[in-house]
């Protein structure tokens, strides 16, 4: 017999009859009922629950939009601008319209499709930053004040990191 059936044998159970072990059902969120149970549950009514659907709903549609909005002003740039020679030799930067948001916003608005890309590529970067600005407004309603104080450092980073050169 080698070293490792020893082992096996050594380790074997007895042959015993299956029992079945009843579960125990959680008690309900009841305070008289039961008041030390943990009643910190997610569900579908709870505040909790509707935040997170808001937050969640918030980026998708977000990003979504955003999206769509590249899309079109690509579209139009190419309708307008699709059959011109491309001249690598020299670097243009951006026009000074397309430097601040505020610029994009007013050339996006005027119907330049170079500012309805820029407009979508500014929505998907203010969308995470409204999803903390949102954040920031539930903590505030549950009094959190740990992620308060969390929040609002994050969102005043994303906010400086985005709009900090032109003030």
């Amino acid at each position: 017999m080698s070293e490792r059936d020893r082992h096996w044998k050594a380790t074997e159970l007895p042959n015993t009859q299956a029992s079945v072990i009843p579960i125990q059902q959680t008690p309900d969120c009841d305070e008289e009922l039961a008041p030390a149970a943990n009643c910190d549950r997610i569900t579908p009514e709870s505040e909790q629950w509707q935040i997170e659907l808001l937050l969640s709903n918030l980026l998708r549609y977000g990003v979504f939009f955003a999206s769509a909005v590249v899309l079109v002003g690509g579209i139009l740039y190419l309708i307008r601008h699709g059959t011109e020679p491309v001249d690598y030799k020299y670097f243009l930067s951006e026009p000074d319209e397309f430097r601040s948001p505020f610029g994009i916003v007013k050339a996006a608005v005027s119907g330049s499709s170079r500012g309805i890309i820029q407009l979508g590529v500014l929505l998907s970067i203010a969308t995470p930053i409204a999803r903390v600005a949102i954040s920031l407004l539930a903590f505030l309603w549950r009094r959190d004040f740990t992620y308060i104080a969390i929040s609002l450092f994050v969102l005043l980073g994303l906010l400086y990191s985005l709009l900090g050169a032109y003030f």
